[in-house]
């Protein structure tokens, strides 16, 4: 089983939200993974830009407010974020079977890094030829 992975927006926030329940089995097991410290998991930077606005237009409360909640989720040493770099923005351009830019964004972080995508859409990750974990 890989220790490295991609995180969607939905996935991180249902994890965040407490609401594991959502989540597809395999994307529990691993992020049961990470939470015991035996694998880690990239924040793309679109993740959290959809997460900060999810937050401010109320959708989703994150303890503490935004800036709190991605310091902690940072400072477990088990989350990393991935800075948007023109390497991801290029192969997002050859990624429009994925209609939505931030989607295309995120896929293209996972294919850029040759990691898994957890995500509960396959045809996403299937489109930026990564393994899905859900």
């Amino acid at each position: 089983m890989t220790t490295l992975a991609v995180i969607d927006t939905h996935a991180m926030l249902w994890l965040a939200s407490n609401q594991r329940k959502r989540l597809g089995r395999n994307a529990v097991r691993m992020i049961d993974r990470v939470e015991r410290g035996h694998a880690a998991l990239y924040l793309p930077t679109m993740t959290l830009v959809e997460i900060g606005e999810a937050a401010w237009r109320g959708r989703v409360h994150l303890e503490g407010g935004f800036d709190v909640w991605v310091d902690r989720v940072i400072a477990t040493g088990r989350y990393h974020v991935v800075e948007l770099t023109l390497a991801i923005v290029r192969r997002a351009e050859t990624l429009h079977a994925i209609p939505e830019r931030d989607d295309r964004l995120i896929a293209a972080t996972a294919a850029e890094m040759d990691l898994p995508l957890i995500t509960r859409d396959p045809a996403i990750a299937a489109a930026a030829d990564v393994e899905a974990i859900w």
